[in-house]
C-alpha cells in the first residue's frame, strides 16, 4: 500500500533521492535531511501506515527487528555513546510526516542536544482511576 502524496512513500519508491542505510522486504532506513545530530536516521515501513495504532503487528515486529542492526551500525559509524529512539503519533504530538517512522538519533555526552518536557504529578487517587480506565479501554479494543 502506498500513498501517492506521502514524501516517505516517494522516498521508498525512489522518486525522491535519499541516503539509505538499511533495507529489507518490509523496512527502509534513511538519513533524515534535517538531522538533530549527524547520523539521525528514520526507520520506516515500506507500506504506508500513518500511525502506530493502525500498523499491523507483523510490520511493527519487522520495524523492531530492524531497529537493532540500524542502532548498532549508527553507534559504530558515529562513535555514539547512546541514542534516542522516538516515535510520534498525530500532528499534536509533533508528527510532521503522516507515515509511521521512528527517529534513531545518535548521542554523545555534552553534544548540545536536549529534549525537555514538563513532568507533572497525579492528585490523590487520580493515577489509580486513570489506570483502571486505560485497562478497560485496552480490553475493548
Amino acid at each position: 500500500m502506498k500513498d501517492p502524496s506521502c514524501i516517505f512513500c516517494k522516498i521508498i519508491a525512489g522518486e525522491i533521492p535519499s541516503v539509505q542505510v538499511y533495507e529489507d522486504d518490509r523496512v527502509v532506513a534513511f538519513l533524515d535531511i534535517n538531522p538533530i545530530a549527524p547520523g539521525h536516521t528514520l526507520l520506516v515501513p515500506r507500506d504506508h501506515y500513518a500511525t502506530l495504532p493502525e500498523t499491523p503487528p507483523e510490520v511493527l515486529a519487522a520495524l523492531m527487528a530492524a531497529a537493532r542492526p540500524v542502532a548498532r551500525g549508527l553507534l559504530a559509524a558515529t562513535r555514539g555513546e547512546g541514542f534516542n529512539f522516538f516515535q510520534f503519533n498525530g500532528a499534536c504530538s509533533g508528527q510532521e510526516v503522516m507515515h509511521l517512522h521512528f527517529h534513531v538519533i545518535p548521542r554523545r555526552a555534552r553534544d548540545g542536544v536536549s529534549f525537555q518536557w514538563k513532568q507533572g504529578k497525579y492528585r490523590e487517587g487520580e493515577m489509580a482511576a486513570l489506570g483502571e480506565r486505560i485497562r478497560g479501554a485496552i480490553r475493548r479494543v
